[in-house]
């Protein structure tokens, strides 16, 4: 083949459709590779790009023989070659799940019949795809999205809607970035709506404790018998209060008896007497209740919908949001029936939206186009 050749974009085009869905998986697992490097990080705050791969026990920093993705996970069965420390099993998952799913972007949206005029717009939504994997597993560990998953979805989403308008099922590029735009705020305007009636509704969580509790209140969390949770978890807004009916409470220079405690993020109120939280680190009190702050969502999600809509445009934002509720809701149900979680506990939500986002793409919005074309 010569040179004149490598640049012919008929060569290209004559490459067999399943040559290019070869190439889709093994660049899908390649991705993957590094979605576990952001999976690790981002929650951290560490850089995605240094240090280099390496074994979170022993920090062996990991040549490129040994980073291979998919085999090198087999191969070691699992476990870094240097310590033997167990390599949790979520690195090969997540490489294979994002292979696969740039393998049914190819198949959904790849053109046997002009399979390179198709490659953009199956990579467009591959690198979609890879960013509901990261957010979906760090929220299931962390209860968070990041900022740069959601913000970076929003702008990504738009500069690629301008530069391929046929991602929002138009051939011209400004008609594209507005319906992107359009998709980003509807998805943040709903989901912030169903936030704030949310919190109107079911604001408040009163938590009965056995008999007369020990509360403590440090300076960055609350600690419960049984959990701790973070001030950023609870104070969503500065009218959020945590509230109390103390038997009795000790500062480190005084004490109090018989006393309604109310905590705000500007605001210490023992029965009228104003502190400011930021001078008192640490405060115990011994009470039968606790009224505690609580959302429905979290701005994530709002933000995660955003970065959703700037891809799929907003009838895509009003069916991932249904489909999404409904099966959070089920989920939600079935592991109440089993025992496994409480009625009032934290569930992550971005997960179901990124599983509704994909179907989506792959399901519903044919039959969408189908009804109301």
């Amino acid at each position: 083949m010569g040179i004149k050749a490598i640049f012919d974009i008929h060569t290209w085009s004559a490459v067999p459709f399943h040559l290019w869905s070869v190439c889709f998986f093994v660049l899908g697992c390649m991705v993957g590779s590094f979605l576990n490097v952001c999976i690790y990080r981002m929650p951290s705050g560490m850089s995605i790009i240094s240090p280099p791969s390496h074994c979170p026990n022993c920090k062996y920093s990991i040549p490129w023989y040994l980073n291979v993705p998919l085999g090198t996970w087999l191969v070691l069965r699992g476990r870094c070659k240097n310590c033997g420390v167990p390599i949790s099993a979520r690195y090969f998952l997540v490489e294979i799940l994002t292979g696969l799913m740039f393998l049914c972007a190819w198949f959904k949206f790849g053109s046997p019949a002009h399979p390179l005029y198709s490659i953009p717009l199956a990579l467009v939504y591959a690198v979609f795809l890879s960013g509901l994997i990261v957010a979906t597993f760090i929220d299931f560990e962390h209860f968070i999205i990041p900022d740069e998953i959601t913000f970076g979805g929003i702008g990504v989403g738009l500069l690629l809607s301008f530069l391929l308008p046929q991602l929002q099922d138009t051939p011209w590029h400004g008609p594209g970035l507005v319906r992107s735009f359009t998709g980003a705020v509807v998805g943040a305007g709903i989901v912030y709506a169903i936030l704030r009636l949310g919190k109107l509704l079911f604001g408040r969580h009163r938590l009965k404790l056995e008999g007369q509790t020990r509360i403590v209140f440090s300076e960055t969390a609350l600690h419960l018998p049984d959990r701790e949770i973070p001030y950023d978890e609870l104070f969503y807004r500065k009218s959020d209060t945590i509230i109390l009916e103390a038997r009795t409470v000790e500062l480190i220079d005084r004490g109090y008896k018989d006393v309604t405690v109310k905590l705000s993020p500007s605001m210490l109120d023992i029965d009228g007497e104003k502190l400011e939280p930021a001078e008192i680190s640490f405060m115990e009190c011994v009470s039968a209740e606790i009224v505690i702050p609580r959302e429905a969502m979290g701005l994530g999600d709002v933000k995660f919908m955003s970065a959703i809509g700037a891809f799929i445009g907003w009838q895509g934002v009003v069916f991932t949001l249904m489909i999404s509720s409904m099966i959070g809701a089920g989920v939600g149900l079935l592991l109440i029936l089993m025992h496994r979680r409480e009625f009032s506990s934290r569930m992550p939500y971005g997960p179901y939206i990124a599983l509704a986002a994909v179907a989506w793409l792959f399901i519903g919005k044919k039959y969408f186009l189908q009804l109301y074309g």
